[in-house]
């Protein structure tokens, strides 16, 4: 299996209803996408703040293999949903940060 992490930094004037439906459009990705598991989002409440760097929100998947994720990657509406979510955080690109990693 492989987790997909992505820590994001919004802008400032990024509603809580624009953040919302950001992830309401990730997650019907679940339902178009064969292979994802697992959808989930939060924000980041660790107490380590000086170890967040600015990344407050967070979303993940769990793809059941590589193929899966690759289908995910590939996925046109993934991809618009990425500009999205590039447009609204901090400095574009440098306001993501994205993680995979393998699990059982």
């Amino acid at each position: 299996m492989i987790r997909h992490l992505v820590f994001m930094q919004y802008s400032d004037d990024v509603s809580e209803d624009t953040k919302a439906a950001l992830m309401h459009s990730l997650e019907a990705l679940s339902t178009e996408i064969d292979g994802i598991v697992t959808f989930g989002h939060g924000p980041n409440i660790s107490p380590e703040k000086q170890y967040i760097h600015g990344y407050q929100d967070m979303f993940w998947f769990d793809f059941e293999d590589s193929a899966a994720h690759q289908r995910y990657l590939a996925n046109e509406t993934h991809k618009a949903i990425g500009l999205q979510i590039r447009q609204a955080v901090r400095s574009g690109d440098d306001g993501i940060f994205v993680c995979d990693i393998a699990t059982k």
